[in-house]
Parts: structure tokens; sequence; C-alpha cells
């Protein structure tokens, strides 16, 4: 499946910054029960490659799992080694969207102006994170929007929850990704899940009008 498959089976990307191994299947789990198909560990989480293998053993055959905070090539090796197969950063970087490619892995670079945003594709991206969203208004990602490749996949990163999707979303935005939102380490499995049903059913409803 492509990057684009598995947002229009649900545009939520879980971003587990800060996840402990120990409680790595347990949080995957409660999110692939919400419907969330995209899981992403930073690697500034402890132990970020035991948790992304323990994700991807669990929930790979469904869904897409891989890292985040991707800041070098060298890492993506590791990531690929323990099963993953995203690649997302805060910031676009030529060598590290290179290497993903190399090895068939799907890459999302972090952007924020046209410049960046070209420049990522050019060098081989699969999609664009808008990163941080809270800076970049919906205005501002409707006018980049209308520049891009219409095939371009965009996702809003930063500052997004239940109470900014739709704005983000009429922008044309194909995806969220969802942090602090959607989970914090301390928090339980059962507030895990909650605000992941929120956050699901926020992402699936559809303007009144449509």
């Amino acid at each position: 499946m492509t990057l684009r498959d598995y947002l229009n089976a649900m545009p939520v990307v879980a971003i587990l910054r800060g996840l402990s191994p120990d409680e790595a299947v347990d949080v995957a789990a409660v999110l692939v029960a919400a419907g969330i198909r995209i899981i992403e560990v930073p690697l500034n989480s402890p132990d970020p490659f035991v948790s992304i293998n323990r994700i991807a053993v669990a929930h790979g055959d469904t869904c897409l799992v891989g890292a985040g905070t991707v800041l070098r090539a060298e890492d993506i090796d590791r990531v690929a080694d323990a099963g993953g197969r995203l690649v997302v950063a805060p910031n676009f970087n030529v060598a590290v969207v290179s290497r993903a490619r190399t090895l068939g892995m799907i890459s999302a670079p972090g952007v924020q102006t046209p410049t960046e945003a070209f420049a990522a594709l050019d060098a081989g991206a699969d999609g664009l994170k808008l990163f941080p969203a809270e800076i970049i208004p919906p205005k501002a990602v409707r006018a980049m929007r209308a520049v891009l490749p219409t095939d371009t996949i965009v996702l809003a990163v930063g500052g997004i929850g239940a109470d900014n999707m739709t704005a983000y979303r009429d922008a044309g935005v194909d995806g969220f990704g969802v942090g602090s939102s959607l989970y914090k380490p301390g928090m339980t499995i059962d507030d895990i899940g909650a605000r992941a049903r929120a956050l699901v059913a926020e992402a699936l409803s559809q303007p009144a009008d449509a």
C-alpha cells in the first residue's frame, strides 16, 4: 500500500513521542482498534527502534509503522532493520529523503515554504509534512496547495487537534499528524483510546454541505 492508500483509509498519523518499549504494543493496539493505520515513533523517544520493532511485528501487516524526527540518513537503515517503513522528519534533508527512497521506504520531510516543498518533491519525497502547522495558518496552506502538483500529499503536523482539523482539511491537507493531543507519556490506555476515537471521528466527519 502507498502513503495515499493509508491516508485514504484514515487520515490520522499517530505521533508517539516519548513512548517506551514496555507500553508500545498496548498503545498501538488501542490506536489500531480506533481505526488509526499510521504510527510514528520519534527517534528521540526511549529505545525507539525497539518500540518500532514491537509495533511492526504486532501490526505491520495492516499499519504503516515507522520513525519520526529522523535527522540523519544513517538512522534510516536502523529503522528498516526494526521493521519500519516510514521516515518522517521535522526538516528537509536531501540525504534522508534519498536514503529512504533507496531502501524503498516512505518519506515525509518537514517543510514550511514553497521552496522547501518543491525541493523535497524533487528529491523524491512521498509526502510533505507542514511543520509546525500552528504557525502555518489554513490560509497559507491553501495558497501553497494552489501551486503544488495536484497529487502532492500534504500533512498538517504540530498543534493539530480535533478543534482545528476541519479548517486544515478545508484548506487542502490530506492528513494530520497528531502528537500531544493523542499521546503523552503517563497517559492511561483508556485515555489514549478515548482521544484516538475522538480524533478519528473528527477526521472522518464531513462538512454539512458535503
